[in-house]
């Protein structure tokens, strides 16, 4: 404990001197920082606070009203408590002292024997500097203990156990939104520790009794000592001691230690964490970027390195693609976020699901994925399960991602479901085209003409056949005129459910068409009019999607 004004008022050394204590009995629990001897009328520019000052009253004498200029001196100063010794030959001085301690705000002490000041400095010092190394030995074990949790690895919950350990009280980590993320008890019954948690804790949050105090503000407010978890903006939690009963400033200034490193771990752990999950999905990446390519290995090795990154061997794998839309006016680096939090979601959902894939992001854009399925007739409710999730979770997020998955089909070896992802990338990019409803995941059955469209579209042949056949209405101010084909074709050339959907009247409607009949120079009665306009207004559709992603 740090040494206070009591406690060097029970040395050996001091009580040899009979001291008497003139005011200030409610102080004297101040802390020590120093012992200063002096006999200087004005000590203000030599202490700094805390000091315990020794003198013999020389620098003010008999004089009552410059005893009291002193004493308002030495606390103006933040001088911790001052001793006179002034024995029974002085009683002027003696006198003087006593009248102005009366309206002294700090310990005064009156020692009516004297004593050597030099072995008051030293013993008092001695145990100022003991207390300091205890201070940097504890502060290397606390250091040690947790440098060590983060070279193992350690877990979370692991590294708030040692805290509570190493400080013998309860000790939460919660997130950001003042969700519990583990615990430890210590001696208090969990259902009391945690008990209508959010609230209190948002309570102590909002009052400012917590969020940054000093140790010695936390401690007069009986407030929670707390530590941000989590690294500059990127902080995502903190640790508590809640209703930790301080004894002193020292006792919450090594509390709050413990959390700071504590809360330094917990960071470094989410880092390694991370870095580990970056260095998975790079090997994962490596892996089918050589299932892909023209010398595959084996299909022995490629499981046997495959079931080594985590994927379970089964009788058969899905290729499956997740390709993301990219938005607009997005930076260079927004679609790499993307993946990564994709990826990063997409673990978390196979984790609960309780299946296995391989997953890394092969191209701009798009996840490819190898999901081992557990039996070829689960297939599909294996799918619905985690698209279905992984769709809840990217609508949840901080930043909702927009994806569409398109599926390949199963096969029993892995370099073959390896070699679908193409088909699975090409069923993902077109089925971006169409209206998702409430279809999961699409198939190369869902896409049809609209998929062969799509391998064709920057073909300058498909190119000159769509601008030709859309020439009559692709001036300058024809959007309107593009809407209302395309909507009519969408309604299969229906000429009432085209009204209804648009809010036209049937006469209006009709100008409007007979006018664009003439602009393309074609019969929209004919069928096969309407099929090549249909393609071309596909082909124009899927050619500006492939320019904005």
């Amino acid at each position: 404990m740090m040494l206070t004004v009591a406690a060097v008022l029970e040395l050996d050394v001091m009580r040899a001197g009979a001291p008497e204590v003139l005011a200030g009995r409610e102080l004297l629990e101040r802390p020590v920082r120093w012992v200063h001897v002096a006999e200087l009328r004005n000590l203000a520019d030599l202490l700094e606070g805390g000091e315990l000052v020794l003198t013999t009253g020389l620098a003010f004498g008999d004089s009552a009203a410059a005893a009291a200029d002193y004493l308002a001196g030495l606390e103006a100063a933040g001088a911790a408590g001052v001793i006179v010794e002034l024995t029974g030959d002085r009683p002027a001085d003696a006198a003087a002292l006593t009248t102005a301690a009366a309206g002294a705000r700090l310990p005064v002490i009156r020692l009516h024997r004297r004593i050597r000041f030099v072995e008051v400095t030293e013993v008092v010092h001695r145990r100022i500097v003991a207390r300091q190394f205890e201070q940097v030995a504890r502060a290397r074990e606390v250091h040690e203990v947790f440098t060590m949790l983060s070279l193992q690895s350690a877990g979370v919950q692991e590294i708030v156990d040692r805290a509570a350990q190493l400080l013998d009280s309860p000790v939460v980590l919660e997130d950001s939104s003042h969700l519990v993320v583990a615990f430890a008890p210590g001696p208090v019954p969990p259902k009391d520790l945690l008990r209508d948690w959010q609230r209190r804790s948002r309570a102590v949050h909002r009052s400012g009794l917590a969020e940054g105090n000093s140790p010695a503000a936390a401690a007069a407010d009986a407030a929670w000592l707390q530590a941000p978890v989590g690294l500059g903006s990127q902080r995502w939690g903190r640790l508590v001691i809640p209703g930790l009963p301080v004894a002193s400033e020292a006792a919450a200034a090594e509390a709050s230690m413990v959390l700071e490193r504590a809360g330094q771990a917990l960071s470094i752990n989410r880092l390694a964490e991370r870095d580990q999950a970056g260095l998975s999905q790079q090997a994962q990446a490596g892996l089918i970027h050589e299932l892909r390519s023209p010398r595959v290995p084996d299909e022995a090795e490629a499981r046997t390195r495959a079931e080594a990154l985590g994927l379970k061997p089964s009788p058969a794998y899905l290729p499956l693609v997740l390709h993301l839309e990219a938005g607009a006016g997005q930076d260079p680096m927004s679609m790499q976020r993307k993946e990564r939090a994709l990826l990063e979601m997409l673990d978390s959902v196979l984790s609960s699901t309780r299946n296995t894939a391989l997953a890394a992001a092969v191209q701009t854009g798009q996840v490819a994925v190898l999901l081992a399925l557990p039996a070829r007739l689960l297939e599909d409710s294996v799918l619905e399960r985690i698209c279905g999730v992984l769709a809840e979770r990217s609508a949840e997020a901080a930043e909702p991602l927009t994806w569409t998955a398109g599926a390949g089909r199963a096969r029993s070896a892995l370099s073959d479901a390896a070699a679908g992802l193409d088909e699975a990338a090409h069923v993902a990019q077109t089925a971006g085209t169409l209206s998702a409803g409430t279809r999961r995941y699409f198939r190369s059955t869902d896409v049809r003409l609209r998929g062969l469209l799509a391998l064709l579209r920057e073909d300058p042949r498909a190119v000159t056949f769509a601008d030709t056949e859309l020439s009559g209405i692709l001036e300058d101010g024809a959007g309107e005129d593009l809407a209302l084909l395309q909507k009519f074709l969408e309604c299969g050339g229906n000429k009432t459910e085209l009204a209804r959907r648009g809010y036209l009247s049937r006469p209006t409607l009709y100008a409007r068409l007979e006018r664009l009949e003439a602009k393309l120079g074609v019969s929209l009665e004919d069928p096969e009019s309407r099929t090549s306009l249909h393609v071309a207004v596909l082909l124009r559709q899927l050619r500006s999607l492939s320019a904005a992603g």
